[in-house]
């Protein structure tokens, strides 16, 4: 992935499929992007706290995740587990800007 200074570019919006997730690796890092049922683009760490599932392959249903190895839901929005689970992921603040998705660094 191209870096510019502060954005990792992730690819053009019209291209990124709608409820499920890409994968970037950003650093070693997995990210894991989606394109919400309403447009809207978010990141996420793509291994789910409980035993590490790619949550980039995961079921997505409004702005959770569901880990495809154990169920846990995951806000898209926050990161944090759904109770009874506990746990969150770290999430990852997200541009679009002429067609082009980013994830911003720092």
């Amino acid at each position: 992935m191209e870096k510019t200074i502060g954005k990792l570019l992730v690819g053009k919006y019209s291209e990124l499929p709608e409820r499920l997730g890409k994968t970037i690796i950003l650093d070693g890092q997995e990210i894991a992007v989606f394109k919400l049922a309403d447009g809207e683009v978010r990141a996420i760490e793509n291994r789910c706290p409980h035993k590490g599932g790619v949550l980039a392959e995961g079921m997505v249903s409004g702005d959770h995740v569901f880990c495809p190895m154990h169920d846990w839901k995951i806000s898209i929005m926050d990161g944090k587990v759904q109770a009874p689970d506990e746990g969150c992921v770290q999430t990852y603040q997200v541009e679009v800007k002429d067609e082009l998705v980013y994830i911003v660094l720092g």
